[in-house]
């Protein structure tokens, strides 16, 4: 089966798909120091404000074990971190990882192998990387084998118009006045570059359509979609809960989940 891949090769930026995770990553890794206000010069500010309401809409509680799954510098996690408190990070750019502002755990992994339990995790999250993704089926997948029965997944992205002028519009914003700003205040090309990457997979990416299809595919419920100013994706999803067991069957119980149910060494 094709596996389906965010985005087609951008050859403005790499030669080929064997060489965009190296390129990614490095990309990643340089710019890192600089990549909370390369975000918030895309918000105008408001995306703490934006995350925390996302995640409280979609059902993330006190106690939920979450895992931000390409958490960067962890601006998703830090929302979260006002609801929940059991927290783990995850991204392939050890960079990132080591540009966070908190004491959360992290750990250095790709969305297609991660380095968990099954059943690890009561929540997940994806803000605003799916389109740096290799293999989106093989990673919906390994976030249904870490979500426990009943979990949920959201995923922020932001989606390029159907419309030729707002298309413009944007892309001129993300694709030339962001990059050229961020260039001038952080005097760092790169950080540029980073933005106009940035621009490049959302308008690139596969439309809504495909990323709804491959979560169905992975086993996931009530999986939609709804959009948010225009251009905010939030795609929700979850898994299936376990089936009731009898009241006389002790084997199921509570109790006899939380003795045997195995917890990675990574992060415990």
């Amino acid at each position: 089966m094709t596996p389906t891949v965010p985005h087609p090769p951008l050859r403005d930026y790499y030669g080929d798909a064997a060489h965009r995770e190296r390129y990614v990553r490095r990309l990643f890794d340089e710019t890192a120091p600089w990549y909370d206000t390369a975000i918030a010069f895309l918000s105008f500010g408001s995306g703490s404000w934006y995350r925390r309401d996302a995640l409280t809409r979609a059902g993330l509680k006190s106690g939920d074990r979450l895992l931000d799954l390409a958490t960067g510098t962890g601006v998703v996690a830090r929302a979260a971190s006002s609801i929940t408190r059991d927290i783990v990070g995850a991204d392939p750019s050890i960079g990132m990882l080591k540009a966070g502002r908190d004491a959360l755990p992290r750990v250095q992994a790709t969305s297609e192998a991660l380095p968990f339990a099954g059943g690890s995790f009561d929540f997940m999250t994806i803000g605003f990387a799916l389109r740096h993704f290799a293999d989106l089926d093989l990673a919906f997948r390994e976030c249904r084998r870490v979500l426990r029965p009943g979990g949920r997944l959201l995923i922020l992205e932001i989606t390029a118009p159907e419309s030729r002028v707002a298309r413009t519009l944007l892309g001129a914003y993300m694709g030339a006045v962001v990059p050229a700003m961020l260039t001038a205040v952080t005097f760092r090309p790169r950080v540029g570059k980073l933005m106009s990457y940035y621009w490049a997979t959302t308008r690139d990416c596969v439309r809504p359509e495909a990323i709804l299809t491959a979560l169905r595919g992975a086993g996931f419920d009530q999986v939609d979609r709804t959009v948010s100013m225009g251009i905010f994706s939030e795609y929700s999803a979850r898994l299936l809960p376990a089936p009731a067991v009898p009241a006389g069957d002790r084997s199921g119980s509570a109790e006899t989940r939380a003795a045997t149910s195995p917890a990675p060494p990574e992060w415990r």
